[in-house]
């Protein structure tokens, strides 16, 4: 069995268009981070954000049941940056490397896991 896996995401940023911090903050809660949403809603377009948060930890959890082990809740996967502005992610028990684009309608993520 192989130590690490690959996975891959692509969203519809009209599904992220029109969410509300504080009328869908129950719901962004299950799936983002206080940080995460704090980025996101900090950006003039925060839905391309924050679809492309979501890609990446869609193709975190794909690649990590590619693995045969249990997947953890999409609020426990953190997506950020460094201090260049590249996206890291992190997820205990694992070493992952992702990379996010996005255009007006889309948002993809790629996904390299590799468990520690």
């Amino acid at each position: 069995m192989n130590d690490f896996s690959i996975g891959v995401d692509i969203e519809s940023i009209k599904r992220f268009k029109g969410l509300d911090r504080k009328k869908s903050g129950n719901f962004l809660a299950k799936i983002f981070t206080e940080k995460e949403m704090n980025y996101c809603f900090s950006k003039k377009a925060p839905a391309q954000h924050l679809a492309a948060r979501f890609a990446a930890k869609e193709a975190i959890i794909k690649a990590i049941g590619s693995l045969s082990k249990e997947t953890p809740a999409l609020d426990k996967i953190e997506i950020s940056n460094n201090e260049d502005g590249a996206p890291v992610a992190a997820a205990k028990g694992y070493n992952l490397k992702i990379s996010l684009s996005h255009c007006k309608d889309e948002a993809i993520a790629f996904a390299i896991v590799e468990k520690k």
